[in-house]
């Protein structure tokens, strides 16, 4: 007697331990109707487990590469993991994910490590790893409105990633979007992105968790879809960043990943990646996680310093990391719930820190935004503290592109970001067009 073909399905599962109640995906909803709490995305695992760990690495391994939507996406290539059971012509792609692993080959070395990598999830259609959630959220608007759903808009509070790929990924549908950045706080090169997008941009004068309070108003409205990591279906979309990760390092589990947080939502994500990938055998064991804040916004740091008995919520301050700027996350409890699992820790970077680690990588090859920078700062701290040590094999989640930072870029070469380190700062040399004078300069410097 053959073995039937497994029926994959998902759906929403309240996250308080003892309550569980589920909901289907196509019912607009963002907290349990009976305590509140955030969802998940929960998958039937039993169903997944009819294929062995053998049989779904060589599946995933399968596709690729592939020119062939859905499979063109890293995140659509493991779709039985993600929406198993929407339509391929409901899936709003821009053939996210498949992201580089950076080999820092020379900084490894020196560092001492076994390696150091950068996962460049900013190497994406709208310059971040907001994508990868936002194809999973937009796609399944899409089928609930072929379905007939009366979804007028999604919207989303910001400071600035989530709303270039809800704006990207919502045009690309026809769907109408709504966005909610701090005003002023969001650097030109994101703002202007939702706008040339054709989203409807209003600037609050607030900071991001009081756009984040105004949007969860708003889309108390059925009509309007939530489109903020609160929505676990973005989080489905950003798991697939550790599946890729494994399969980049030939299914090899690292010892650590660093992740830079700010809502908390994608420490979440990628927990729950490798967490499946353990539970179905894909691999062995789990890599230990550390989830990196800037100073200026870091409540999560306070909680794990007193073992998480109590959080507080704080009005963060001005960061360079603009998109971390966030005191209130929302995802806390999930980002909570996973670093216990993963033996996880919580570090902090300073301005000066953050600044120096993104431009000290640079000289390597890099091109850090202030957020991977933050996830660098943090990797150096604790090699020095020892709880990274030497020949480690360390994994850093690049968040954003560079190319979105030119400011930041701009003002560490010139040397107006205070207290950095002037050893690593790069100024342009203005001389004649005059070969001897151009040779004294090359003579000073080679």
């Amino acid at each position: 007697m053959s073995l039937s073909t497994p029926k994959f399905n998902a759906e929403f599962q309240c996250i308080k331990e003892g309550c569980g109640r589920k909901y289907p995906l196509n019912e607009i909803i963002y907290t349990c109707k009976d305590d509140g709490e955030l969802l998940e995305v929960s998958h039937d695992i039993e169903e997944l487990s009819k294929l062995s760990g053998k049989q779904w690495r060589e599946k995933f391994d399968s596709r690729l590469g592939s020119i062939h939507k859905p499979n063109n996406s890293g995140v659509w290539s493991k779709k039985e993991w993600v929406l198993p059971n929407i339509a391929d012509e409901n899936i709003v792609s821009s053939g996210e994910g498949n992201s580089h692993l950076y080999d820092t080959g020379r900084l490894a070395k020196e560092l001492g490590l076994s390696g150091l990598f950068v996962k460049q999830c900013g190497i994406s259609h709208t310059g971040s790893f907001k994508d990868l959630g936002m194809t999973v959220l937009v796609s399944q608007v899409n089928q609930m409105r072929a379905e007939g759903q009366d979804i007028q808009a999604v919207a989303c509070a910001s400071t600035g990633d989530t709303s270039a790929a809800l704006a990207s990924y919502a045009a690309k549908a026809g769907i109408p979007s709504i966005i909610f950045l701090p005003a002023n706080k969001v650097s030109a090169a994101q703002l202007i992105q939702p706008v040339s997008n054709g989203a409807l941009v209003l600037a609050l004068e607030t900071d991001f968790d009081g756009c984040m309070n105004i949007v969860k108003q708003v889309t108390q409205r059925k009509n309007i879809y939530l489109a903020n990591s609160m929505n676990s279906l973005r989080i489905e979309g950003q798991k697939t960043i550790s599946i890729e990760i494994v399969q980049q390092l030939a299914w090899q589990v690292p010892d650590w990943v660093v992740i830079p947080g700010g809502n908390l939502g994608n420490v979440s994500a990628l927990g729950k990646g490798f967490e499946m990938m353990k539970d179905l055998g894909l691999i062995d064991k789990l890599p230990r996680i550390c989830l990196a804040q800037a100073a200026n916004a870091s409540p999560l740091y306070a909680s794990f310093k007193s073992g998480y008995k109590e959080f507080s919520p704080i009005t963060a301050k001005k960061t360079l990391a603009s998109a971390i700027q966030i005191g209130d996350p929302v995802s806390v409890k999930k980002a909570v719930k996973i670093l216990q699992k993963f033996q996880g820790v919580v570090e902090i970077a300073t301005e000066e820190e953050l600044s120096d680690a993104a431009h000290r990588a640079d000289r390597y090859g890099l091109y850090n935004c202030p957020h991977t920078g933050v996830a660098l700062a943090a990797t150096f701290k604790l090699i020095e503290s020892g709880n990274i040590q030497k020949n480690d094999k360390v994994v850093v989640i690049s968040t954003a592109h560079g190319l979105k930072f030119t400011e930041f870029k701009v003002q560490y070469h010139k040397g107006e970001i205070p207290n950095t380190d002037s050893r690593l700062i790069n100024r342009i040399v203005e001389c004649e067009a005059n070969i001897e004078k151009v040779m004294k300069v090359l003579e000073s410097r080679i």
